[in-house]
């Protein structure tokens, strides 16, 4: 919307995230509901959620962006004088918030406003985490009978959650849209969710629990894996498209690897937990 109303630059980028807000609470609102009534099920209940909202997405870019959602400028159109075309060209915000306050140091740019945006981002989930419902969220994501027995509105809370990581989605993707300078309508809302879930778990976070340092730590090794996995593929067998296709299959399996390990690990634990009790058992029995 904001391309076809051709605002740029940083109020673009503004009107573009005020713009996302109320769809992303929505959205966030609506799957909340739904995984209220699938508990235990929602990682798979998540996927089919996400397969029929991209049905949705589709048919809305489409078929009634044109005839329905009115459009401006033809040239986002396809040429049937419907639909969006298969990549936006958002050439006139690219980096407008990376380059706003920016410092060269040897050469390498630094985009200061950017990284003063994720530290208050950061500020925010730390000061929240202190807050009564921040609390709440902790002990839901903890064990949900208990916090149901601690007088905590359990479902209120999982929609408020789910609802707030939609915001942060949204925002996040206007921000990561501003860097790559286009939008690939059909595909760019696919390629960001795989690499941030990768990321996290490679920076050590869990199915439970992730902070903000698995956040970093995980960019930061992933990215090296994608600099490294493709020169290594390349290296071994010689075809720089097979290295391409070992990075893809090096990131697809860290997240498998990440969740095989993180399952062991919580089997082994409630496997010592029962052993302790049985233990316990015993000693209560022979005295």
């Amino acid at each position: 919307f904001t391309a076809d109303w051709q605002i740029w630059g940083i109020p673009g980028i503004v009107l573009a995230m005020i713009l996302s807000i109320p769809i992303s609470i929505l959205l966030g609102a609506f799957c909340g509901q739904i995984l209220n009534r699938a508990k235990g099920r929602e990682m798979i209940t998540s996927y089919m959620i996400a397969f029929f909202m991209d049905g949705l997405y589709q048919l809305l870019v489409l078929f009634m962006m044109g005839p329905v959602i009115p459009i401006l400028h033809s040239s986002l159109r396809l040429p049937r004088g419907y639909g969006i075309r298969n990549t936006v060209s958002l050439l006139h915000m690219r980096q407008s918030l990376d380059n706003l306050g920016a410092i060269h140091i040897g050469g390498v740019k630094i985009p200061v406003l950017t990284l003063v945006v994720i530290a208050v981002f950061c500020l925010f989930i730390v000061w929240f985490r202190k807050t009564k419902l921040g609390q709440d969220m902790r002990a839901v994501g903890q064990n949900m009978d208990v916090a149901r027995d601690a007088g905590i509105k359990v479902e209120r809370t999982r929609i408020i959650a789910i609802v707030m990581s939609t915001v942060f989605a949204g925002l996040g993707m206007v921000i990561y849209l501003q860097n790559m300078g286009n939008i690939s309508t059909y595909s760019s809302h696919k390629q960001i969710g795989m690499f941030c879930i990768a990321a996290l778990l490679v920076g050590g976070a869990s199915v439970d629990k992730a902070s903000i340092g698995n956040v970093f730590l995980g960019v930061i090794l992933f990215h090296t894996m994608f600099i490294v996995a493709p020169a290594t593929g390349a290296k071994i067998t010689g075809d720089s498209m097979i290295g391409e296709y070992f990075r893809v299959f090096a990131s697809y399996g860290v997240i498998t690897i990440a969740l095989v390990m993180y399952e062991m690990k919580k089997r082994m634990a409630k496997g010592k937990i029962g052993q302790r009790l049985q233990l316990a058992q015993g000693e209560e029995e022979s005295r």
